[in-house]
């Protein structure tokens, strides 16, 4: 007890170097998994064997009408290949309402009429990884790291000959498209493929096979995040 007329003692500041800083921002509790590659590299099949939880990216391709839909140069054709040719804006907000908070709502497209027929609710509700997969998952590599959801972006290469085949065998079973813009479209892929996965590779994915990409997977979702998600 200090004595009246004594100065009044000097109270250190307490020692704050083991202090936590906490955060206004709640964690993101979900991450996503870009998974990428040319048409028919196995990319659907890939994510169902993983078991995770999977966002289709078709989903968000543009209607056929749309006006800002890119053609084949010196052709007719719509490029359905191009970026443009893709709602990028729509797919990374389901991406980050899906990380955010479990659930979003999600196009239904019929790639065979070019046009959505609908939508339907996705629920993911705690699980903490999910894949987002499509041929312009690259593509948004970049902003989905920014928005702090990206566990991992994958790129799933497959070798031109043999996605040729797989892709014109599936198109041509699920009545994609004509059978005569089926083999324009795929010798087109083919002789671009190799540059195709370069673009991907440039915009972030990790080129790897089957065995690499689901050893990733599950590093992720057991929360080891692969370093390409922090570059």
């Amino acid at each position: 007890m200090r004595a009246k007329g004594d100065p009044p003692s000097r109270r250190e500041p307490p020692d704050a170097s083991h202090w936590t800083l906490v955060s206004s921002h709640p964690p993101i509790p979900t991450r996503v998994v870009l998974l990428s590659g040319p048409s028919g590299s196995g990319k659907s099949l890939l994510a169902a064997r993983s078991a995770l939880p999977v966002l289709r990216l078709d989903d968000f391709y543009k209607e056929g009408d749309d006006p800002t839909l890119p053609l084949v140069e010196g052709s007719s054709d719509i490029d359905w290949d191009h970026p443009l040719s893709w709602d990028a804006d729509t797919a990374v907000a389901a991406i980050e309402e899906l990380c955010r908070t479990g659930r979003t709502t999600v196009p239904t497209y019929d790639i065979s009429l070019s046009a959505r027929t609908g939508a339907e609710a996705m629920h993911i509700e705690r699980t903490p990884l999910f894949i987002a997969e499509g041929i312009f998952a690259a593509e948004i590599v970049g902003r989905c790291r920014e928005l702090g959801v990206l566990a991992d972006a994958l790129c799933l290469p497959r070798g031109p000959v043999k996605t040729f085949r797989r892709r014109f065998l599936r198109d041509l079973k699920e009545g994609r498209k004509s059978v005569p813009f089926l083999l324009r479209r795929g010798w087109r892929l083919m002789r671009r493929e190799r540059s195709i996965v370069a673009r991907q590779t440039e915009l972030g994915a990790h080129p790897c096979d089957k065995a690499e990409a689901l050893g990733r997977l599950a590093a992720a979702a057991a929360g080891r995040c692969a370093q390409a998600a922090h570059k």
